[in-house]
């Protein structure tokens, strides 16, 4: 199984979940998460991604060109605005993709679902929020400032110091890593976090 569509047991309203105990109360879960498996965030087969033989093992400093170029070759498509910032749309959410730092040496995805949460399921969403944190690795999530119709935005981020430069295929599968986690948790959300 891919490592972007692993998804822990589910348990129904009020009974545990059969790998961690945990029970559900009004579809929101109480009690301890899952504790992760050793398989959970395995990466797939190096056939499952793009062909690395045919990447520089150079390393370069990291620029907005090759992000692109990473973005393409992943089949990613993306809108650029000219600031530096390249968003990508899917259908539950976007992803915005960037350079930032002092010297534009932070990789930055920042993931947001175009759903939001009412101000008063914001208890819930914290809960819910912080079970994806406890449980999952790559992508930091948190509840935004509310907007301006007073909706709780949810965003999933991950960054990455690359002031040293990367290779050609780290870059790739970094950009890949967050693109199939910023899904998954999207999906996740919708799903089993029960929350969008």
């Amino acid at each position: 199984m891919p490592w972007w569509s692993w998804r822990p047991g589910h348990a129904s309203a009020g009974e545990p979940d059969s790998r961690s105990g945990i029970t559900v109360e009004g579809s929101v879960r109480v009690g301890p998460p899952a504790p992760r498996e050793p398989g959970d965030d395995c990466l797939a087969a190096a056939a499952d991604r793009p062909a690395r033989q045919e990447m520089s093992a150079a390393v370069a400093p990291v620029t907005l060109g090759r992000v692109c170029d990473a973005l393409d070759l992943l089949d990613v498509r993306y809108l650029a605005d000219g600031d530096g910032n390249l968003l990508a749309m899917w259908e539950r959410h976007a992803v915005l993709v960037t350079l930032e730092g002092p010297e534009d040496e932070i990789l930055v995805m920042r993931a947001r679902p175009h759903a939001t949460v009412p101000p008063d399921w914001a208890d819930r969403a914290y809960r819910v929020v912080n079970e994806w944190n406890h449980t999952r690795r790559f992508c930091k999530a948190y509840i935004g400032d509310p907007t301006e119709r007073g909706q709780l935005p949810i965003y999933a981020e991950l960054q990455v110091p690359l002031g040293a430069g990367t290779h050609d295929a780290l870059l790739v599968e970094l950009l890949d890593c967050g693109a199939a986690v910023a899904t998954n948790f999207v999906d996740w959300l919708h799903d089993e976090g029960a929350l969008l």
